[in-house]
């Protein structure tokens, strides 16, 4: 399955969410979950995201699903990024 990185950032909304139910961040993984994707990782991080996530997903077409999903109760903003491995992208050119 192709793996993606969601860069996430907690709005206003979320972040007293946060403060009130700390797991809501992990709970909401299974919206996820749902949609048949996997997550591998996930990391609260510091700079200009507040927590990464790695997943992989069937196709784009589930992720953007996932991520409007999420992004619709306002709580998160996301970037979503395709990943290649490493690998595929030398072979790529070649």
């Amino acid at each position: 399955m192709p793996t993606y990185i969601l860069l996430k950032n907690v709005t206003e909304e979320g972040a007293e969410r946060l403060k009130t139910h700390p797991k809501w961040i992990v709970e909401s993984d299974v919206e996820l979950e749902k949609l048949g994707i996997n997550i591998t990782a996930q990391y609260a991080v510091i700079g200009p995201y507040d927590f990464v996530t790695i997943v992989e997903a069937p196709d784009n077409r589930t992720m953007v699903q996932a991520s409007t999903k999420l992004s619709m109760h306002g709580n998160v903003k996301i970037t979503t990024l395709p990943a290649l491995p490493l690998e595929d992208f030398i072979a790529a050119l070649r």
